[in-house]
């Protein structure tokens, strides 16, 4: 089981940063395009019938597949129930055949759409309680041979950030996701990245951590002297010849429901 997640935590984080997600998420924004490359290498056709997404967000892994594939009907998944506005804005410039918006956590959703030919998730899976029962309810919705695609956060993720807090999430390894997903999925696709965003500062950095939401993880208030040494470590130990730097740990994976 995952480390216990305050979701109500992680709502109200995402929700506030909702309108700043898609031009600050420039490493979440990249995963979207590349999991897309990924689905449409593995489904040349580049056709589904029914396709469910896990954390739809503001809209960025949408518009990366309907960019590139055609869909009958889409069926969105947010803990974040004003996102549904974002995903109206690119449906108006990549329609569906029909289109429904599944507000709340998707670990207490009881009804989900079934007989699916894929299941989408880009940087949302990090979030989830229990992710083996996940991968089993997406089992049991997707089509035999239908596909899961999905992209999450390795354990050298935001590695900078736990060092000096001494808090993060507790992220598996790629070979612990293997291990999980394979109970339930033949893998066609499982790889992952290291990816050092640079910023000019402590602060800069900070605030592009603010405004995706993903500090969601933490519930302390920060006082000034917190605040002042928390920014004069992080220059310490984390400097580059530009400013300074925190580390993104991508995993990607593709995978199918067995045929029997």
């Amino acid at each position: 089981m995952h480390p216990l997640i305050n979701k109500q935590l992680v709502r109200d984080r995402f929700c506030r940063t909702l309108r700043s997600y898609s031009s600050q998420a420039v490493v979440q924004k990249a995963m979207a395009r590349e999991l897309s490359e990924i689905i449409c290498q593995q489904e040349p056709s580049r056709s589904f019938e029914r396709i469910l997404e896990v954390g739809s967000g503001s809209g960025a892994l949408m518009a990366e597949l309907l960019g590139r594939c055609t869909v009958g009907s889409y069926y969105a998944n947010d803990l974040v129930e004003e996102s549904q506005s974002a995903l109206q804005e690119v449906l108006g410039r990549y329609p569906v055949g029909e289109f429904h918006f599944l507000a709340g956590d998707i670990e207490r959703q009881e009804l989900l759409p079934s007989s699916l030919d894929m299941v989408v998730s880009n940087a949302t899976v990090q979030w989830l309680h229990d992710l083996d029962g996940f991968f089993r309810k997406i089992s049991d919705c997707l089509k035999p041979g239908g596909m899961l695609a999905v992209t999450t956060f390795g354990p050298s993720n935001m590695r900078e950030i736990a060092t000096i807090e001494g808090v993060g999430l507790s992220y598996y390894t790629l070979g612990e996701l293997r291990l999980l997903a394979g109970r339930y999925f033949e893998i066609s696709v499982s790889r992952e990245e290291t990816l050092r965003v640079e910023f000019t500062s402590p602060e800069a950095m900070l605030h592009h951590i603010r405004s995706t939401g993903v500090n969601g993880l933490l519930r302390r208030s920060w006082t000034k002297s917190r605040y002042l040494h928390f920014i004069a470590e992080y220059r310490r130990l984390f400097s580059c010849e530009n400013g300074v730097y925190l580390t993104y740990h991508p995993l990607y994976f593709c995978m199918k429901k067995r045929i029997s």
